[in-house]
C-alpha cells in the first residue's frame, strides 16, 4: 500500500437505474427486477472483490423519483456508519440527486455512479463506473461527486449529454 493511503470503509447504496435492468423477453423491454433486487453483487463477484457492504434502498428508473425519493437516499446516507459511499443510479437525473445531495451529507464522501447500458445485458459500463466510484469514494475529500465514463464530476458540474450519451462538463 502506499505511503499514506488507508483503507476505508465503504457502502454501496443501490437506487435502481439502468445498472440494475434487465431485458424483459415477454414485453421486450428493459425493465427493474423485483424490490431492492441488484445486480451490483454480481458486478462485484466478478470482480473479485467482496469489499464494499452493498445496502439496497430503493428500485426505481431515476425519471420516476421525486425530492422524496432524494429524501430518502439522503437519510440512508446519513444513517450507514461508512464515511464512503458509492449511490449507483440511474442516469437521467442523475445531476437532480447530485445536486440535491449537496452540502447535506456532513463529513462523508459521496460518488453516484450508473450505467448507461444495463450489466445484465452485457457490454455495459456498470464494472468501469462502479470501479471508479469506488476508488474516488476513498481519496476524494468530503464532498457529493458523480463518477461516470471514467471523470469526477463535482456535484454541480454533472451533467448528461443525451445527444452523445455520455457525461461531459
Amino acid at each position: 500500500m502506499a505511503t499514506g493511503t488507508r483503507m476505508e470503509k465503504l457502502v454501496i447504496l443501490t437506487t435502481g437505474g439502468t445498472l440494475d435492468k434487465d431485458h424483459d423477453t415477454f414485453t421486450e423491454s428493459l425493465v427493474l427486477g423485483a424490490e431492492n433486487i441488484t445486480n451490483v453483487p454480481e458486478l462485484l463477484r466478478i470482480a473479485r472483490t467482496k469489499y464494499p457492504r452493498v445496502q439496497p434502498i430503493m428500485s426505481l428508473d431515476s425519471l420516476d423519483m421525486t425530492d422524496e425519493h432524494r429524501e430518502q437516499i439522503l437519510g440512508a446516507v446519513k444513517i450507514v456508519p461508512e464515511r464512503c459511499v458509492v449511490i449507483t443510479h440511474g442516469t437521467g437525473t442523475m445531476e437532480v440527486t447530485a445536486r440535491y445531495l449537496d452540502g447535506k451529507t456532513g463529513d462523508k464522501t459521496v460518488i453516484l455512479t450508473g450505467a448507461l447500458r444495463p450489466f445484465a445485458i452485457g457490454k455495459s459500463d456498470a464494472g468501469f463506473n462502479v470501479g471508479g466510484a469506488v476508488i474516488a469514494a476513498q481519496t476524494l475529500p468530503a464532498g457529493v461527486y458523480a463518477v461516470m465514463n471514467g471523470r469526477v464530476f463535482n456535484a454541480t458540474d454533472v451533467h448528461k449529454d443525451v445527444q452523445t450519451g455520455r457525461f461531459d462538463i
